[in-house]
């Protein structure tokens, strides 16, 4: 019996360790399950049922329960029944996720929007395009290439191949069609990266110029300018690790300003000689941008006003953190047809239908190499310049995420080519490589 006893007291001491040493980790995947099923349910409008099968059917996500409050417009995650997160949607803001005893200011005023335009076509609008035929494109081929993506091994979502302005490929998952919104994760780094080119084509801001940040005034990183912010180059602590409690997942599901974490951050590497990938610098970088404006109304129509709803990405919503800054890093939601419009806009050099938004030495800033990092990045913009895709112009640039989220933009061609989906083990040379050489 007291053996019995002493067995029993021993295993209880371990379950109690287990649970004190990963009761960090369950905090991060309650938020993690909380803040996708709200902004599933309420801004892509899927159901929980649905959601659950998809958006959250992942190890180790999927140990969660889930649950939402229709009139609240709340999500509610469980982790074994330790811990509780909950997630908020407000309209215009997108879902939260909240941290205990924060109020959300239900008074701040959401972003003023510009309505669709329905009756031009796609791209230039809303409304279905006409059938175009292209005589050097070998469709059999460029469709065998599509339908490869969808399978159980790349859980591709979308794919969409737009070739001289007019689709010429277009398929969805079950459940998905051209009306649903998906999360383009770090492709939102690019929108980001995209206000301060619109900015500086103004002559409203010069990206050379220091970070102004009156923290960083009396130590090294007083040099760090908006440039190497941009391209990830700053030489600033910081740990992009997903799949343990590092500053990425501390910042999207355990902090109230997402503007500030990487600010606090101390130099480990030189200003451009440093290349670190990191969202806290995005999110620094839609600090920045809020600074720009005397109010934070002004802030929150700026992202649609000049750039968004400005092309007709009106399924579009940037979703904000717990004080109402837009997490430029990772939470923009869009259809994979208004995920092309974004790469159409680069393809054509910042020119929206005879409306300027940037111009050509933009693109090329931004899809200038980033020192050190062997040709493969610019500002907030991935490249081929180092022929990482072989048998892909090193010229192609592109817009990429978390789980294989991608716009690619292949100037020669006159290509934008979409794929949105749930993993990344799709091979991105093979796949691209197969849309090129359906071409004659």
């Amino acid at each position: 019996m007291k053996i019995l006893k002493r067995s029993l007291l021993l295993l209880f001491t371990i379950l109690l360790l287990i649970v004190f040493y990963n009761y960090p980790k369950l905090n991060i995947l309650a938020g993690y399950s909380s803040k996708m099923t709200g902004s599933s349910v309420f801004l892509a409008e899927r159901d929980l049922v649905f959601t659950d099968s998809t958006d959250t059917n992942f190890s180790p996500i999927n140990l969660a329960s889930n649950s939402i409050n229709e009139e609240k417009k709340t999500a509610q995650s469980s982790a074994f029944g330790l811990l509780k997160r909950t997630s908020k949607y407000r309209e215009g803001f997108g879902n939260v996720l909240l941290v205990d005893g924060f109020e959300l200011d239900d008074n701040m005023k959401k972003p003023i929007r510009s309505k669709p335009d329905n009756i031009a076509e796609f791209p230039y609008g809303n409304a279905e395009p006409k059938d175009t035929v292209f005589a050097n494109i070998d469709y059999d081929k460029l469709n065998s290439t599509v339908n490869g993506m969808f399978n159980t091994i790349n859980k591709t979502r979308a794919v969409l191949v737009i070739y001289k302005d007019k689709i010429v490929a277009e398929k969805y998952d079950t459940g998905f069609d051209k009306n649903s919104k998906l999360l383009g994760w770090s492709m939102t780094k690019s929108i980001t990266s995209t206000l301060f080119g619109v900015l500086q084509c103004k002559g409203q801001m010069n990206v050379y110029d220091k970070a102004p940040f009156e923290e960083w005034k009396n130590d090294d990183r007083k040099n760090i300018t908006i440039h190497n912010l941009l391209q990830m180059n700053s030489g600033l602590e910081w740990n992009e690790d997903y799949n343990s409690i590092s500053d990425v997942t501390k910042m999207l599901f355990l902090t109230e300003d997402v503007t500030k974490i990487q600010l606090g951050k101390q130099l480990i590497g030189k200003p451009n000689e440093a290349w670190n990938y990191s969202s806290g610098t995005t999110n620094l970088l839609s600090g920045i941008l809020r600074k720009q404006f005397a109010t934070h109304q002004e802030y929150l129509n700026f992202w649609y006003s000049s750039l968004i709803d400005r092309i007709g990405m009106n399924s579009m919503t940037v979703e904000t953190d717990m004080v109402g800054n837009y997490v430029g890093s990772s939470y923009a939601w869009a259809t994979a047809r208004d995920w092309a419009k974004f790469g159409l806009l680069y393809l054509h050099n910042g020119n929206w239908n005879g409306d300027s938004l940037f111009d050509k030495d933009w693109v090329k800033y931004a899809t200038t190499p980033t020192p050190t990092s062997d040709g493969w990045y610019g500002a907030q913009i991935w490249l081929n310049a180092g022929g990482r895709y072989s048998d892909v112009p090193k010229n192609m640039f592109s817009f990429n995420g978390y789980q294989g989220q991608n716009v690619f933009i292949l100037p020669d061609q006159d290509l934008v080519v979409v794929r949105l989906g749930l993993t990344k083990n799709a091979d991105v040379n093979d796949f691209l490589s197969g849309v090129l050489n359906s071409f004659k």
